[in-house]
């Protein structure tokens, strides 16, 4: 077993130098803020609003014409950031509540892996995956042991290294159709099956196993072959799941679906129907693990014979910078060939160097725990604003921090209401608020966030005199 130590020395000295410099950039700006007065990085209106934000929309005026319209976005760009703290153009700073969208589990401007960019970009960044080179198997390898040493997916044996979550999830359904025609040469064992309200991806295989009309319809017809069922079902897994099924893909907890768990009964009920009629299992948590949960992966804690076959993950496996990876055990692994399947740029040495010290992070059994830890300040948070607010919050669901607020209204006017008070929170599913900030942001950011969001809500409600 390879030795942590150094790596987590190392970013400790990290957290605490990134922490202290966060300390102080805050402060600066809350006693900027009581005192009225501008801060050299920070705009504030006379009432300790929001200031127009008009350097971002020159910006946007200047450039919008040339972007394909894929996103509809709030009028504001981002031109720094440090922690869990972001900068627009206007120099007016937020609160980020939303990580990247669980990517920057690290947080925003890393000094370590900012030095690691550095270093590595003046050594080699690409060689081509016609060669070996030193990071990808570095990846590999640590990928393998780190997930086993956490108790999870216990037979890990092979990596694919790609450059993002619908690459990992593609990667993961062309075994599966591989694994299936090994299986049954016949060319019946080809089915998938996925779980409605998931997320999977944009591309045309990993799009297919996401049943949102909304997504799907403008491109359809989609792949042939993929079943759709309901999440936490248990009585509909035997029909749902037959000797035509080569893989069930699922989410142990769905991110973009609205934050839903799926329960540790259904999971493991799933693995054992997929285990009588030899498919594969498939877990995405691309969104839910490498630590968001206060666990490395958020299916460690059920027994191995519930592990999955196929384990895909991206976002916070960069911190940023693009990169995927889909964990496979042997039973799969014995029957890829070389040429069933390749990436160009998947494997770089940069983002392979990048994300062996993120992961060594991430695992870090102290950094676990305080993500479990943030997660009681959250829920306390949420369950004042629902004594505040009643019949606002229904429900309150997740683990650690992938956090989900069901709310009885559409929460788009106090996400507005939050942005402009300095606060970066996003929703899921259907009225939905979404928390998934990074791991490391500190405990005064999530009271002084929360407070913000609560002072939104208000004006929203109609009860704030701002």
């Amino acid at each position: 077993m390879m030795s942590l130590r150094p790596s987590l020395r190392l970013a400790a000295t990290a957290r605490r130098s990134v922490a202290a410099m966060q300390t102080r950039l805050f402060t600066d700006a809350r006693m900027a803020k009581a005192r009225k007065v501008t801060h050299p990085d920070i705009i504030l209106s006379e009432d300790g609003t929001p200031s127009p934000t008009q350097p971002s929309q020159s910006l946007i005026d200047e450039t919008a014409q040339y972007m394909v319209t894929t996103y509809s976005r709030p009028p504001v760009v981002f031109t720094k950031a440090l922690g869990s703290l972001i900068w627009d153009a206007a120099g007016r700073w937020y609160i980020d509540f939303t990580g990247g969208i669980a990517v920057n589990s690290l947080g925003h401007n890393d000094k370590q892996l900012t030095q690691l960019m550095l270093d590595q970009a003046n050594t080699l960044t690409h060689c081509s995956n016609l060669y070996y080179n030193q990071w990808v198997g570095e990846l590999s390898k640590r990928l393998v042991l780190l997930t086993k040493q956490h108790g999870g997916m216990h037979d890990a044996a092979q990596v694919f290294v790609c450059n993002s979550g619908s690459e990992a999830n593609e990667a993961g359904i062309k075994f599966a159709r591989k694994v299936g025609k090994v299986l049954d040469p016949s060319g019946q064992k080809i089915e998938i099956v996925s779980f409605r309200n998931a997320f999977h991806g944009r591309t045309m295989g990993s799009l297919s196993a996401t049943p949102n009309p909304k997504y799907q319809e403008p491109f359809s017809p989609m792949v042939p072959g993929f079943k759709v069922g309901d999440l936490n079902d248990i009585p509909s897994i035997p029909s749902l799941v037959t000797e035509k099924t080569c893989s069930v893909i699922v989410e142990p907890i769905q991110g973009e679906g609205g934050v839903t768990p799926a329960t540790d009964e259904f999971l493991i009920a799933l693995a054992a129907r997929c285990r009588e009629v030899g498919a594969l299992l498939h877990y995405d948590e691309i969104q839910c693990g490498l630590g968001r949960t206060g666990q490395f992966w958020a299916h460690s804690h059920l027994p191995p014979s519930a592990h999955p076959d196929i384990l895909t993950t991206a976002k916070a496996l960069g911190n940023g910078f693009p990169i995927g990876a889909t964990i496979i055990n042997s039973h799969v692994g014995e029957k890829i060939n070389v040429g069933d399947h390749g990436t160009t740029f998947g494997g770089n040495p940069l983002a392979c160097r990048l994300a062996c010290s993120i992961i060594d992070r991430l695992s870090d059994p102290e950094l676990l725990a305080d993500v479990k830890k943030k997660e009681g300040l959250f829920r306390k948070e949420f369950e004042e604003i629902a004594e505040e607010f009643p019949g606002l919050v229904k429900e309150v669901r997740g683990r650690g921090l992938i956090l989900g607020v069901q709310l009885s209204e559409d929460p788009a006017p106090i996400v507005k209401a939050a942005r402009e008070r300095g606060l970066l929170v996003i929703t899921a599913g259907t009225n939905t608020l979404r928390f998934v900030p990074a791991l490391t942001i500190q405990e005064q950011q999530i009271k002084d966030g929360m407070g913000k969001l609560r002072r939104a809500v208000r004006v929203v409600k109609g009860g704030d005199q701002e």
